[in-house]
Parts: structure tokens; C-alpha cells; sequence
């Protein structure tokens, strides 16, 4: 076994006053839901025996007491009332006041930031535009904890000036959902290949797919579904049928959501849509990719979590408004922490992952959604990172090489931060790497939600400063800057320290 130094070179972090914190009084409007049919119905029939005068003086209060708190509240309380139409009695006129007021039992307030603020991911600004000489606006990511631990995507934007000074824009007091897409579409080849990896490829699947064009829509492949059910089992229905269930589940994991033009960044959040998000969308790791035209899109990977399970799943966006979701597929598709190089490297798409909940890996693929090629690249070496070992976001080029952040588990499951340099050519190349971490957490640091953890989901350069956004004890957002030359210039030489010894 070989032996290391624990010493290394000083390197200075400048931790900044900012503290991103959760806002208990940022609420969402949510769908208020029930299991049975039949409790729908009977709040609704006590509704509809109310006395008109009653009904306004009711709406009334409900109006004086929540409008002020969200966007398009009668909006949103009149399309909760038509989504339940159907269970209405058969007849009758309603007033506007009492579709209203029935919404409004469906409906409940969430506060999606009760818990937690934390995790963040960061990439340059779509938007550069009015800075002064030397500035660059940021865009950060956030996973934002509410009511029963789910987790969602929330979004913030500042910036950092040509003296490192760092701002954060102000907040808007609203939250709001996006429209989900029921047209989006789906490329037939890539569905078939994503269908084979979930083991569902058969005649009966043929059938289905043969029915459905090279591009197709969710309500095509549903009605392919029921024509072939129909064929082959009358009478049964698609969450019947495993197989019929098991494209029907592919489908819906692949998604788009848009957001209004007049919807401010940080009042955009993500719900899970999903059963396999049901528990949250966690710890987004966005990488700005730029393709071989120069043009850059965002893809954010993430962990799709429905309380028991874990799914590394994908968006991608070139806005920040319209987002397209869809599952990761393949063999390499495994456990959490996948971050994507922000180019192809020799033609191909590449990805770090963590394959054993405990190492670092290399994945390779020519599709962006298909991951079968993984190869150990990293594991824990040192004393701070003797549990597990992950990245910390999308590799960073530098002159040097791909600057990528790591974080180690050591005593106490203390979480800290450390770094490693990739060949920029071959990435599977470790050419330096710290001995210590670059970051501790420590002092009040320590105090939160999972106590002893930092943690980020990726950093940004600008100039020669590395500017690190990163999650305090699982409960607040804090900032640091660093001299990546100081980072680099402390990493030892890896030769064959890096694997395991």
C-alpha cells in the first residue's frame, strides 16, 4: 500500500457574507388531491348547497386572504374547478363565484423553501447583457426542501463584478409552477432503444410501435396501447397490463414543462411530475454545453427520487422557460452524482458518474440519453474520503486540464471538498489531485438540517477566480472564492496514486 503526506501547499479561501436561506413565506399553489372519487364528490355537493350570498361571502374571504400572495389566483382556482367538472351532478347553472369557491377546496398553499435552500449549481447567465467592463451574471440551481421532505428545483441569478464582488438579484415574493406540454414528442428510434433497456422488447411491443410514426405523441402512443390491448386482451386497461404499463411509465418519464415569458426567474420552481420523482428532483448538476456550432444548451442532470429508489434523469433547456425532461438510459445508468463535460471529447459525449456509491467514473456514449460504457477513475485515497468519494459538478476546462470538484465522506460522515485535474485531451488521465480538502465545513458550518456537510453541485470561472456556491449542512446556501492557479498549483503530481492501492 502506498503511503501519502498529508501536507500540501496553503490555498486561500475567501468565504463570502452571502447566505441564501429558505423563505417559509414563499408558497406555491398546489392541486389538492384525494384517493376516492367519492370525497371529491361530497365536498363538492356541500358546496353546491351553499346559498349563493353565502358562496360569495365565503369566496370573499378566500380572495382578501390569498391574492395577494400568488399570481392568477382566480385563474388557477377556476382551472382546478374545470380539471373536477366531470364529477358534478348532471344540470344546473353555476355562477363564476361558486366554480371559484369549489377550485378553491382543491387547492392548498406550499412552501417549498419550509426546510431547506441548498445544493447549488451554477453556469453563466443566458443574459449578459447591461453589465459593466469585467462582470458576468450567473445562474444558479437549487434543490429547495418543503412540507414532507420533496425536493424541488428552484432558481436564482446575480452576478460578480470585474473585483470579485458578489451580488444576488432580489427575490421574487411569488412561486409558481409551469404549464406541462401534453404534446410533447418522442423520437420512435430512441424510445425502441430505451424500451429494449428496460427489458420490455417482445412481439406485443412491435405491434405497438408499429403503429407509431418516427416522431410521435403521448396521446399516439396511447391510443397504439389501447388498439393493441384491444387486439390482443379486450376489455383491459393499460395499468393492467405490465408491458402496456412499462411504456406508458417510459413515456410519461419524458416530458416538457414551460414557464410564462412574464414569470421572474427565482419564482420559477420544478414539482416532480412523475412516480419516480414523487419524493423529489435532487441535486441538479447543470453543465452549459456548447456544440460543435458554438451554440451552448443547458442539460441538467439530476436524481429522481420517489422514497425508495433513485433514477439519474436529464433536462435540457436553452432558455430557462421551456424545459424537456427525459429519463437516462443503459447499463452506466446507475446511483447518483452523474455530471456531464461541458463538450464532446474526441467526438463523443462524456459524463462522470459513481457506479458503487463509493468511486468515481468515466462514462463515455455517441447519444446523450444512452450510457453503457463506464470505467473506474478515481477512488478515495486519503484519510477525509476513506467512506465515498463524488464529483461535484460538470468538470471545468482550464489551460491545465479539466478542474473537477470532488467531495470526500471521512470520520464523523464529515463532507468536505477536494479537487482533481483530467487530461484535457484523455480524461482518463488523474494528473493532479489535492492531498487535503479544499474546504471544511466549519464553525456555525456545521450546524444544520444533516449537520458537518458541505456540498455543491458545481462551480464557475471567471477569470482567474473560481466562484463556489455550496450547500451548508443540508439547510442554507453560502458562497467562497478561490484561485483555481492555487488549487492547481497545490495538487500533487498523481502518477499512480489515484486508483486503488
Amino acid at each position: 500500500m502506498k503511503r501519502f503526506s498529508l501536507e500540501q501547499k496553503t490555498i486561500n479561501i475567501r468565504r463570502m457574507d452571502i447566505r441564501l436561506s429558505p423563505d417559509q413565506g414563499r408558497v406555491v399553489l398546489r392541486p389538492l388531491g384525494f384517493a376516492y372519487s367519492e370525497e371529491y364528490v361530497k365536498i363538492i355537493r356541500r358546496a353546491l348547497a351553499l346559498a349563493e350570498s353565502d358562496v360569495q361571502r365565503v369566496l370573499d374571504q378566500v380572495l382578501e386572504e390569498f391574492s395577494s400572495r400568488h399570481r392568477w389566483l382566480n385563474k388557477r382556482l377556476l382551472a382546478r374547478f374545470h380539471y373536477l367538472e366531470h364529477l358534478l351532478p348532471p344540470g344546473g347553472n353555476i355562477s363564476e363565484a361558486r366554480k371559484l369557491l369549489i377550485g378553491s377546496y382543491f387547492m392548498f398553499e406550499y412552501s417549498a423553501e419550509s426546510t431547506a435552500l441548498f445544493n447549488p449549481s451554477i453556469v453563466a447567465h443566458p443574459d449578459q447583457s447591461g453589465l459593466s467592463k469585467g462582470s458576468l451574471r450567473f445562474l444558479l440551481s437549487l434543490r429547495s426542501t418543503g412540507e414532507g421532505h420533496i425536493s424541488t428545483i428552484s432558481f436564482r441569478s446575480g452576478a460578480i463584478d470585474a473585483h470579485s464582488g458578489i451580488s444576488v438579484d432580489p427575490v421574487s415574493r411569488f412561486l409558481t409552477e409551469p404549464e406541462l406540454i401534453e404534446n410533447s414528442t418522442y423520437d420512435k428510434a430512441l424510445f425502441g432503444r430505451q424500451v429494449t433497456e428496460m427489458g420490455l422488447a417482445g412481439e406485443w411491443v412491435q405491434r405497438v410501435m408499429s403503429r407509431l410514426g418516427d416522431v410521435f405523441t403521448l396521446k399516439e402512443l396511447k391510443n397504439g396501447l389501447k388498439e393493441v390491448l384491444q387486439e390482443t386482451a379486450p376489455g383491459q386497461k393499460i395499468e393492467d397490463d405490465n408491458t402496456a404499463k412499462g411504456l406508458w411509465f417510459l413515456a410519461q418519464s419524458n416530458y416538457d414543462i414551460e414557464f410564462g415569458p412574464d414569470q421572474e426567474l427565482s419564482e420559477r420552481i420544478i414539482f416532480p411530475v412523475t412516480s419516480i420523482q414523487s419524493n423529489g428532483l435532487e441535486d441538479v448538476r447543470l453543465t452549459a454545453y456548447r456544440d460543435e456550432r458554438g451554440s451552448t444548451l443547458y442539460y441538467g442532470t439530476y436524481t429522481a427520487y420517489d422514497g425508495r429508489n433513485v433514477l439519474p434523469q436529464l433536462f435540457e433547456t436553452e432558455d430557462f422557460r421551456h424545459f424537456k425532461f427525459a429519463t437516462l438510459n443503459g447499463s452506466g445508468v446507475q446511483n447518483k452524482g452523474m455530471a456531464l463535460f461541458p463538450r464532446r471529447i474526441n467526438g463523443r459525449y462524456a459524463m462522470l458518474s459513481r457506479q458503487d456509491k463509493e468511486n468515481i467514473f468515466l462514462m463515455y456514449s455517441d447519444n446523450v440519453y444512452l450510457w453503457n460504457e463506464a470505467s473506474l477513475l478515481l477512488s478515495s485515497a486519503y484519510p477525509w474520503e476513506f467512506i465515498k468519494i463524488g464529483n461535484c459538478g460538470s468538470p471545468i476546462e482550464t489551460e491545465a486540464g479539466w478542474l473537477v470538484l470532488s467531495h470526500g465522506v471521512g470520520p464523523m460522515r464529515k463532507y468536505c471538498f477536494g479537487a482533481f485535474l483530467l487530461d484535457r485531451d484523455d480524461p482518463s488521465k488523474v494528473i493532479g489531485r489535492l492531498r487535503e480538502p479544499l474546504m471544511r465545513p466549519e464553525g456555525i458550518e456545521r450546524e444544520g438540517y444533516v449537520p458537518n456537510v458541505l456540498y455543491t453541485c458545481g462551480a464557475l470561472l471567471h477569470g482567474d477566480q473560481l466562484i463556489l456556491p455550496y450547500g451548508i449542512s443540508d439547510r442554507v446556501t453560502g458562497f467562497a472564492l478561490v484561485s483555481i492557479d492555487e488549487i492547481i498549483a497545490a495538487m500533487e503530481d498523481s502518477g499512480d496514486t489515484i486508483l486503488n492501492s
